[in-house]
């Protein structure tokens, strides 16, 4: 005799049971009515892996370390501050619209514009007249700038060796420069194209120079390891003839 077929009431069972198993489909990507593609609420609010590191890895290590008995004495990065000096394109609407473009693009926030506090007859500046442009960063924005300045900007530098540790100001803030923006994949190479370059000033709660290094070790700043840390400065020895005045020189 044939095999009946099993009742159709059986396969509607397996066909739900299956369907209850398998993972939800992804929602489609909203859109304005202008067309552009909005991010999740979900995605903006999940901490960035850099933060994440801090707080899991970081935290731990720093405070066994210094020996911290309260939350609130672990060193932070608190804010990062970019500038970029703009020399003679100061003064072009052109060059200073670029260059605003372009620092806007490396660090996910607008730049403003600094001007001259002084007048400066020999630089031909005059007090007023726009000379550079800046960014502040912090929390989510500041994180990912300082990861991608990491992992992507200083790698791609031409002939990098590793950052100075001695680039510290003494209250455990840290200042680092770069002679050309185009280390960043957001800013296309141009061949022969003039290369602007900035400087980024990282700003933590760290009380000292120690604390500082230490923290931005273990977020992975690349620091060279054939700079010596304490540098000692020779005083020229001055002689008898320095201290004498102007009219009794030596004969």
């Amino acid at each position: 005799m044939a095999a009946t077929a099993p009742p159709r009431r059986a396969l509607r069972v397996v066909a739900s049971a299956a369907a209850a198993d398998a993972p939800p489909k992804p929602a489609p990507p909203q859109t304005s009515p202008s067309g552009i593609v909005l991010v999740d609420p979900t995605e903006a609010q999940k901490v960035h892996r850099l933060k994440a590191v801090y707080d899991q890895k970081v935290v731990p290590l720093i405070t066994e370390e210094f020996g911290y008995t309260n939350a609130h004495q672990v060193p932070k990065v608190e804010k990062i501050v970019v500038n970029c000096g703009l020399g003679a394109e100061a003064g072009n609407s052109k060059g200073l619209e670029s260059a605003m473009k372009d620092l806007a693009m490396i660090t996910g926030q607008w730049p403003v514009k600094t001007k001259a506090k002084k007048s400066v007859a020999s630089f031909k500046i005059r007090e007023g007249n726009t000379i550079g442009i800046a960014v502040t960063l912090r929390g989510r924005v500041m994180f990912n700038f300082l990861d991608r300045l990491i992992n992507l900007g200083l790698p791609r530098t031409m002939d990098f060796l590793g950052v100075n540790p001695n680039s510290f100001d003494g209250h455990g803030n840290y200042s680092i420069g770069l002679r050309d923006q185009g280390v960043f994949p957001e800013i296309p190479y141009e061949v022969g194209g003039k290369k602007n370059g900035m400087d980024v000033c990282i700003v933590t709660t760290a009380k000292t120079d120690n604390e500082a290094l230490r923290l931005l070790t273990l977020l992975g700043m690349p620091f060279a390891e054939n700079i010596k840390s304490n540098v000692v400065i020779r005083k020229k020895r001055l002689k008898r003839h320095h201290f004498m005045s102007k009219g009794r020189g030596r004969r």
